[in-house]
């Protein structure tokens, strides 16, 4: 009897033996095929989550994959350390916020072990040390002196729970994304990086990057928002600036009802000072926050300025408007308004008894009331003088030609995209590298004073960042004329840590720069996995940042993920695990029962990468039995001790059938996991191919050798889902060297051939018999046979066949 399955010994075993053989720890090798396989790495929240579990086995399966075919395999492990929750947990316990994530890093680092990923530990990263963040700064430093970071006020989403600054997208239904409450709009200085410089390019280069799943490229092609428009100016009664503003649509302007500005708008703030009704209101304003998302879903309000614009082709007097749907960081803070001819214009103008006049008619001639909804299509031009019959792309000539004629406006592309604003007011980030001095404005700080080493035995009390109350940080000698200044307290958003931190991987000890040679071995990743979440943010963000040190001479490469897999979430009664739901499963404890390689393996089995988990209890019991079936089968095989080696010449019918097996399944599972990385399946088939060995009933010499070959490949197939079992039933069936080091199976194509096949016999087109015939066997012999078989007969006897269709190799069907 077999010794039982004990999956901590088991795991523990192979752990061992692979930190001692350092098998996952690599260099670079010019004459060995790189592999670069990362995961977005995790914020050391303490404790591994479902999710954690599901995406780092996801991308192990594919670097220990990888490994076998053969490539020089890099998969690395790091923390992405800074951020709020280190600084509210410092809050609720009193202790600082690096001892709180330094302490999480080692109790994550021990769960990631316990799991069996195959990382390379000597290359961990963690974000919040000098001497990683010491290179954001130096290349913060280094943009700041080509003009591709400046610093400006603007117009920001302020978190009065957290005290800071929060990105649009960090602003969901109107409240912060951490503490939950009410965003408010306020003007402060921020440091911005010109991702727009980079904007063509970041949108062009989407084209070229087959290796990600469209909807990521459609999420950052509209995030980009590319559109070719008009700037053009209307004059103002009693101002001596114009108001100017951009639109798509120059072909609507005659359509102009009326015009909007935002609340921070110098109009709007000069009628606020003599109205206090519009100063109400413009205060009010000020408390929605400044993301698109909002600004569509909200009721659209406004009040009239009291004053007007003048039409730049008409003449006549436009009524301007205040309005909280416009914002002042987007565009010139005023827009045009043409209710006619846009949703939004035309509700707000409903609302408020706006005219509405209509100047597009749609082409075919057939009417439209845009009193009762706008007209929204591109048209032929009416009611617009000179340009009436004019299709969109003339009008949109000839209204930018007049303009331009005139210097009253430009054709401009605008994008969507806005400048990154980096700027946090929080103490646990990396410091901005910047020095105020009251003569010489702001000044980098010189490379030989880097990195600015962010204090970490400090008490956090919630209020704003403790920085501000460190005169032994703040105060500072100027770097260019040595008076008294001070440093910048502000910290970057941590989106900087993550948006370069892959390309670090490859160097990670180095201390004389950003990157050295070793980079270009690495770069780029060739197989990136994370959440659809992030496929905005930061992959934009990373695209921007590989651009940025490749033009600064750090790099060659400008795309720095070659294929993106984005996994789905893991939910449990339906919904996301939450500890609010109540339905967090605690990956720990099932380890504890069933293994880490139950609790691989089902994450690998129950669902397709890309779509949501559904998480079962019993899906995990019938994971673990499995693999006692799998552990009893190998052992009781290697029982019967040494096998021979297969004579292909001399094999029966049975031995051939599971060679065929063994084959067809190596050629199934290689595509499955190579290719569509389909887990779900290639365990299946694995499952399938262990099914058929423990059916065969040959226990010759030749039937064991058969059946060897076949678990040799379901061991080594499974092995990248379940690595530790398979590590030892590898030793079980008599091998010396490690599997870790082992080659994939290669498809034997002599075993694929048929010697028989199975052909379908069909009367009148109904399905009545098969028979098992030569595959070589001749049409007329085919036709005997079938018309012989006795099920057959029952349905033609004592009736005329009228003919019989013979497709060899497939059915015959007899016509009666």
């Amino acid at each position: 009897m077999s010794t039982p399955y004990n999956p901590e010994t088991v795991e523990l075993s192979a752990q061992k033996f692979w930190d001692e053989a350092k098998c996952f720890e690599v260099g670079e090798d010019a004459d060995k095929e790189k592999y670069y396989c990362l995961t977005m790495f995790p914020y050391p929240s303490g404790k591994l989550h479902m999710g954690h579990v599901r995406v780092f086995t996801i991308n192990d399966v594919i670097a220990r994959y990888q490994r076998l075919q053969g490539k020089h395999v890099l998969q690395p492990m790091g923390w992405d350390a800074f951020g709020m929750p280190a600084e509210n947990a410092a809050i609720q316990r009193g202790i600082p916020p690096a001892k709180w994530t330094y302490s999480n890093i080692d109790d994550m680092r021990r769960q990631f072990k316990r799991l069996g990923y195959g990382y390379d530990w000597t290359r961990e990263l963690t974000t919040c040390k000098p001497e990683y963040y010491r290179w954001e700064q130096w290349l913060f430093t280094r943009m700041f002196k080509k003009g591709l970071v400046y610093r400006k006020n603007s117009i920001v989403n302020w978190d009065p729970v957290d005290q800071t600054v929060l990105a649009n997208e960090q602003v969901i239904d109107g409240r912060g994304w951490r503490s939950d409450a009410l965003v408010e709009r306020r003007e402060i200085p921020q440091w911005f990086m010109k991702i727009t410089d980079y904007a063509d390019e970041l949108l062009q280069e989407l084209d070229n990057l087959p290796g990600w799943p469209e909807p990521v490229k459609i999420m950052q092609r509209n995030w980009i928002g590319r559109s070719e428009g008009v700037e053009l100016s209307f004059d103002v009664k009693g101002e001596d600036e114009p108001l100017t503003v951009y639109t798509t649509r120059p072909d609507t302007l005659m359509g102009v009802t009326y015009m909007a500005v935002a609340a921070e708008h110098p109009l709007a703030s000069k009628a606020a000072a003599s109205n206090p009704e519009i100063a109400a209101f413009v205060a009010d304003c000020k408390k929605t926050d400044a993301q698109e998302a909002t600004l569509e879903t909200m009721e659209k309000k406004g009040m009239p300025l009291g004053i007007s614009a003048i039409h730049p082709l008409s003449g006549e007097e436009v009524p301007l408007w205040v309005a909280n749907f416009v914002l002042m960081s987007y565009g010139t803070g005023a827009i045009m308004a043409v209710p006619g001819h846009d949703a939004r214009d035309w509700e707000f103008a409903k609302k408020h008894g706006l005219p509405i006049q209509q100047v597009i008619a749609p082409v075919d001639g057939s009417t439209f009331d845009t009193d009762e909804a706008p007209y929204l299509d591109h048209g032929v031009l009416v009611n617009s003088g000179q340009y009436d019959g004019l299709d969109f792309e003339s009008a949109f000539n000839a209204i930018a030609d007049f303009f331009e004629s005139n210097g009253r406006g430009r054709r401009k592309v605008n994008y969507r995209l806005r400048d990154w604003g980096v700027s946090r007011q929080r103490y646990w980030g990396a410091p901005i590298p910047i020095i105020y001095c009251d003569d010489c404005d702001a000044v980098a700080v010189p490379e030989d004073q880097l990195p600015v080493v962010l204090p970490e035995d400090v008490e956090v009390k919630g209020t704003g960042s403790p920085l501000k109350d460190m005169p032994e940080f703040v105060n500072v000698p100027c770097p260019e004329c040595g008076k008294a200044a001070k440093r910048e307290t502000d910290t970057f958003d941590t989106f900087v840590e993550s948006s370069w931190y892959f390309a670090r991987y490859a160097c990670p000890d180095s201390n004389d720069a950003m990157l050295d040679e070793r980079a270009a071995y690495w770069a780029p990743v060739d197989q990136y996995t994370g959440g659809i979440e992030h496929a905005i943010l930061h992959l934009l963000y990373s695209r921007f940042f590989q651009r940025v040190m490749r033009d600064e001479g750090l790099t060659d490469v400008s795309e720095p993920f070659t294929n993106l897999l984005t996994q789905g979430m893991v939910l449990k009664d339906g919904a996301k695990m939450s500890k609010a739901k109540g339905n967090v499963v605690d990956p720990q404890a099932l380890i504890e029962t069933y293994g880490a390689d139950t609790v691989r393996l089902f994450m690998m089995f129950a669902s397709p990468p890309e779509q949501s988990l559904e998480w079962s209890d019993e899906g995990v019991q019938g994971s673990y039995r499995f693999l006692k079936r799998f552990w009893t089968a190998v052992r009781d095989h290697a029982a019967g001790g040494p096998v021979g080696t297969i004579d292909t010449g001399a094999m029966t019918d049975e031995q051939k059938e599971l060679r065929r097996k063994t084959h067809q399944t190596i050629a199934k599972i290689s595509d499955d996991i190579g290719r569509r990385h389909s887990f779900n399946t290639a365990v299946a088939a694995a499952m399938e191919l262990l099914n058929a060995i423990n059916k065969l009933t040959d226990q010759s010499e030749a039937g064991r050798a058969v059946a060897r070959e076949a678990l040799d490949a379901v061991v080594i197939m499974l092995s990248p889902m379940v690595p530790h079992i398979c590590h030892t039933l590898w030793q079980t069936l008599g091998h010396e060297t490690a599997l870790v080091d082992e080659r994939w199976p290669e498809v034997d194509e002599s075993a694929l051939e048929l010697d028989q096949v199975e052909v379908v016999v069909q009367v009148n087109g109904k399905l009545r018999g098969r028979v098992t015939v030569p595959v070589d066997v001749s049409k007329d012999a085919l036709q005997a046979q079938a018309l012989a078989d006795a099920n057959v007969q029952r349905f033609i006897d004592g009736k005329a066949i009228r003919k019989v269709i013979v497709v060899p190799g497939r059915l015959v069907n007899i016509v009666v």
